[in-house]
C-alpha cells in the first residue's frame, strides 16, 4: 500500500517505521518544510492509496478536504477538530469517498473505551459514587482536554444517567477541589508533564471507597501501529468511518 503522511512529528515518524516494517510504501511525507505539497496534485502524483492525517487541529480541515478532492481515502488522528464532524461527514459521502476518524487508535484505548461505557451503564445503580476523568500528557500536546479524553467523557455521559456535559480543568497538579463543577457536569482534569505519552484515568469515589479504571502508554507505538492498521482496513471502502467502526466487541 502506498502511504502518505501528512504530520512528521514523533508520531509520524513512528507510523512510517511500522508503515515499512509491515512492508509498505511510504511515497509522500508532509511536514511544515513542504506544507505547500499537501495538494490534490500531488497525491495522484505519487499514486497515494491512503493518507494517515496527524497534523495540527489547525491544518487538519484543509488536509481532509484536499484528500477528497483527489479521491484518496484518509486516516485522520488529529484531533480538536469534531464540532465538523457532521459537515466533514455529510461531504464524505456525498463525493463518495472515504474516512475513518479517532482520538485514538489504540488497541488497548479502544478496549478502555468500551469498558468504560460497560462501567459507566453499570454505575447508574449506585448514584452514591462521584466520577471524574484525568488525563496526563506531554507537555507540548496542543489541546485540552486531549481527544481520548472526551471519547472517555462522551462515554461516560452517554451512559450515566447522572451526567449530560463535561466541564474541563487544565491544572498544574494543584487540588480541583474549589473548581464549581455542577452535579450534572462532569470533570474532566488535564495535566501537562514531561515526557508523558498519555494516561487516562476514571474515577467513582464514594465516601467509602474509590474504584479507579486506569490506561497507561508506555509509548507512541500503539497508537502508530493502530493507525496503520486502520488504513489497511480502510482499503476497498467507502463512506465515513469512526475507530468503533473497525473495533468490533460484542459485550
Amino acid at each position: 500500500m502506498k502511504i502518505a503522511l501528512s504530520g512528521y512529528g514523533k508520531m509520524g515518524k513512528i507510523i512510517e517505521k511500522i508503515a515499512l516494517d509491515r512492508k509498505h510504501e511510504v511515497v509522500l511525507i508532509i511536514d511544515h518544510n513542504n506544507l505547500d505539497d499537501m495538494t490534490a496534485e500531488k497525491l495522484k502524483e505519487v499514486e497515494a492509496e491512503v493518507v494517515i492525517e496527524f497534523s495540527t487541529p489547525h491544518s487538519v480541515l484543509d488536509n481532509i478536504q484536499v484528500c477528497f478532492e483527489a479521491g484518496v481515502p484518509v486516516v485522520v488522528g488529529t484531533t480538536g477538530w469534531y464540532e465538523h464532524i457532521d459537515e466533514l461527514k455529510e461531504i464524505c459521502e456525498d463525493t463518495d469517498n472515504a474516512m475513518l476518524y479517532a482520538s485514538n487508535f489504540s488497541v488497548g484505548v479502544n478496549i478502555f473505551f468500551h469498558v468504560n461505557k460497560v462501567l459507566a451503564k453499570l454505575m447508574n445503580n449506585y448514584p452514591y459514587y462521584e466520577v471524574q476523568v484525568e488525563e496526563i500528557h506531554h507537555t507540548q500536546k496542543l489541546d485540552s482536554p486531549s481527544g481520548t479524553a472526551i471519547t472517555i467523557a462522551e462515554g461516560i455521559i452517554d451512559n450515566l444517567e447522572t451526567k449530560s456535559e463535561w466541564k474541563n480543568v487544565l491544572t498544574d497538579g494543584h487540588d480541583v477541589a474549589g473548581e464549581v463543577v455542577k452535579n450534572n457536569q462532569l470533570l474532566i482534569e488535564s495535566l501537562r508533564v514531561e515526557n508523558v505519552p498519555g494516561t487516562h484515568t476514571v474515577m467513582y469515589d464514594s465516601e467509602v471507597d474509590s474504584i479507579e479504571f486506569k490506561h497507561t502508554a508506555h509509548n507512541r507505538n500503539g497508537f502508530a501501529l493502530g493507525a496503520v492498521l486502520a488504513a489497511e482496513w480502510l482499503q476497498n471502502k467507502n463512506g465515513f468511518y469512526s475507530a468503533q467502526d473497525m473495533f468490533r466487541f460484542d459485550i
